[in-house]
């Protein structure tokens, strides 16, 4: 598998002319309904749209907003305030908040087109759909002092997971409540969208009371079974493999690029010999299950994601599959008697936690697995559902692209977020 992947990356050298995916193969599964209501009317046009034209060409409506946080960062959050065929018109609905997993964005809520992407779902149920990113994603990668190209100064990058918890979600939620004028809003989270929350609810318990549910789709707190490969092998050693990338400039994982995007459509496309590299790509990334991915959509996936985040957030993970607990980051023991006034990072007490919590689990995900979520659950304050997918194989990305996503996990999601509406 590794020599497939490094194959991939060496084909961005080849980056050269192209042509399209095949047009009869696409008209074909629009007349066979192979992917629900709506397809891509052209994968490689939808690929090199920006988000706002996205969603607009589908008819939707789609709204930006810069939210600045208290330490400067701009961070863009986005808006689909009704539906397109059902609950179309503008009014006073529920608030839901959509936040996205590691090197991902609000992107992955939409790309996947209407009747499968989860924003689009969820605003034709009736909901007003807001998607947050965090700061260094595609679509937050700004600060009012901190330049995030400054070879020089990489101070811009020096935040993990954990600032994206006590200062990235709090501003955000403030903000869209706000605009509202609402009190509560349900929260949909996804991987890191779900950790981010376990920090903001356990270091900063007034936001409880803002959440009306969390639905956390592959939730991640405790890492210890984590039994990917390469992570266990770099865990013990995750600050220094974080200082060694610092050393030579590399504090931002994997941003949003064009060459990657050229990737999709040359390489990624429906009849192209080199697409199963592609997909091969993402089951490293997270997990095995061809039966779940659309390669019909890979050119789309690769054209808005990955969204870019800092490499500090990889190592705050890297820490918890090592350290087997859910801590706080851990900056050695000078940062930490300065940061915690104690020597080890003080571990997120789950305990603190007491907004209805509904988890969305499967039992193959890499990423979530079994006894970490159990652990989760036990600790947690005030879990009402615990849903574990059907289907053996379902794996990590399933959970947002995968072909039978809606069915599986959206519709029971729904149905747990009405059964907490007011």
């Amino acid at each position: 598998m590794l020599t497939r992947v490094l194959a991939f990356f060496s084909l961005t050298v080849l980056v050269s002319a192209g042509r399209s995916p095949n047009a009869d193969y696409i008209e074909e599964l629009v007349k066979a309904n192979a992917f629900g209501p709506y397809i891509s009317d052209n994968v490689l046009e939808d690929a090199t749209l920006d988000l706002r034209d996205l969603v607009r060409k589908y008819n939707y409506p789609f709204e930006e907003y810069n939210v600045i946080t208290e330490d400067g960062y701009v961070l863009g959050l986005h808006r689909i305030p009704h539906g397109r065929d059902r609950n179309n018109s503008p009014g006073n609905k529920t608030v839901i908040f959509l936040m996205h997993g590691l090197l991902s964005s609000s992107a992955e809520n939409v790309i996947m087109g209407p009747g499968s992407g989860l924003a689009y779902i969820l605003a034709e149920e009736g909901y007003d759909v807001w998607m947050g990113n965090a700061r260094g994603t595609h679509f937050s990668r700004r600060n009012l002092l901190l330049n995030p190209d400054d070879r020089s100064n990489p101070a811009f990058w020096r935040f993990s997971w954990d600032d994206i918890g006590t200062k990235d979600l709090p501003a955000m939620i403030d903000f869209a409540l706000a605009h509202t004028k609402q009190e509560k809003m349900h929260y949909v989270g996804f991987s890191q969208g779900t950790t981010s929350f376990w920090v903001m609810t356990s270091l900063k318990p007034e936001y409880n009371k803002k959440i009306l549910s969390m639905q956390a789709m592959a939730p991640v707190a405790y890492m210890a079974n984590n039994n990917i490969g390469l992570f266990k092998a770099l865990a013990p050693y995750s600050q220094q493999f974080n200082d060694l990338l610092s050393l030579i400039g590399i504090n931002e994982m994997f941003p949003r690029s064009e060459i990657i995007t050229s990737i999709g459509q040359l390489f990624c496309s429906d009849g192209k010999p080199t697409q199963f590299l592609c997909a091969e790509f993402l089951y490293v990334i997270a997990g095995k299950n061809p039966e779940q991915l659309n390669m019909t959509m890979l050119p789309v996936l690769l054209g808005h994601l990955p969204g870019g985040a800092a490499t500090r957030q990889l190592t705050h993970y890297l820490q918890l599959i090592h350290g087997k607990e859910f801590t706080r980051y851990d900056h050695g023991v000078i940062g930490n008697l300065v940061e915690y006034g104690s020597m080890t990072p003080p571990r997120y007490d789950l305990s603190r936690i007491d907004a209805p919590v509904f988890l969305h689990y499967s039992q193959a995900d890499p990423l979530a697995e079994v006894p970490d979520v159990e652990r989760l659950h036990s600790e947690l304050g005030n879990v009402l559902g615990k849903y574990r997918i059907e289907q053996p194989t379902f794996s990590h990305i399933d959970f947002v692209w995968g072909i039978d996503a809606k069915k599986l996990v959206f519709d029971r999601l729904i149905q747990a977020v009405r059964s907490m509406d007011v």
